[in-house]
């Protein structure tokens, strides 16, 4: 899965940074966090119930053509591709968000990077306010920004993933070896469509900044740095789209049936 050369250029431009001299972890890192600086983390296809897909191409048309972002599929599944294509070893792997609390049905739930230079780097722009810039794939703890995470074994031969304290999801589990498209092919129809998955019944969207990142669940805006947390509510469809532009950069066709959505969903909460 890679783009081509016309699209690379595309990409490459969309996140404002030129090939890189050589492929190290100097270039992956500069890579990864413009990535992440460029483009919003959001699940609005879920909620809306609107098309959805992991193939790297259909994410390529969305976030660089359609000024969108994306969730863990398409934003880690979109860089995958880019760094394929300037030639990066990468390795698309199958991970289970929660999967400590939920059990192997979490399995395909994710999709994460692995990429091999000097040593085996976990490449991780998905997970939407987790690390800006890629670790190695080894136990320990990972300092960023001020945010806390680590990396440790499950009892049952699997790697964790631990967010930081305020994530919005707690962990996610992976093996540095395990890929498997059709699961995470599966796990797509479920959290695009079943009425149990969490993303047909919240609106989410995150966005990083130099310091932290913000984000909104339905009607609440928070920013987070890792010493501070202010929310704010949305209060109208005028509002809604003004937050779309302003501060997710955002291009969202209809922002007003996303008001409708969200204002079923808070009705819904209190009955």
């Amino acid at each position: 899965m890679t783009l081509t050369s016309g699209q690379l250029d595309a990409y490459l431009a969309r996140i404002g940074v030129n090939r890189p001299v050589s492929l190290d972890v100097d270039s992956l890192s500069r890579l990864h966090r413009a990535h992440l600086m460029a483009f919003t983390w959001e699940a609005l296809d879920a909620f809306m119930g609107w098309p959805s897909s992991i193939a790297p191409s259909v994410a390529f048309a969305k976030m660089v053509e359609g000024k969108r972002g994306g969730w863990c599929y398409e934003m880690n599944g979109l860089f995958g591709a880019a760094l394929t294509a300037l030639g990066f070893r990468v390795t698309r792997l199958c991970g289970g968000v929660n999967r400590e609390m939920i059990g192997d049905a979490a399995i395909g739930n994710h999709l994460t990077l692995r990429v091999d230079l000097d040593r085996p780097y976990l490449a991780e722009v998905g997970l939407a306010d987790a690390i800006v810039e890629p670790v190695p794939l080894a136990v320990g703890p990972i300092s960023q920004r001020g945010f806390d995470f680590s990396i440790s074994p499950t009892d049952d031969g699997w790697l964790r993933f631990n967010n930081h304290a305020n994530g919005l999801a707690h962990s996610f589990d992976f093996r540095p070896d395990h890929s498997d498209e059709s699961a995470i092919a599966a796990t797509l129809g479920w959290l695009t469509q079943d009425p149990g998955s969490p993303f047909t019944n919240a609106l989410a969207i995150l966005r990083h900044t130099s310091d932290g990142y913000v984000a909104l669940k339905n009607d609440c805006l928070r920013s987070v740095t890792a010493d501070k947390i202010s929310e704010q509510r949305i209060t109208s469809a005028g509002h809604l789209a003004d937050t779309f532009n302003t501060i997710f950069r955002l291009n969202i066709p209809k922002s007003d049936l996303v008001w409708e959505k969200v204002q079923m969903v808070a009705r819904s909460e209190t009955t």
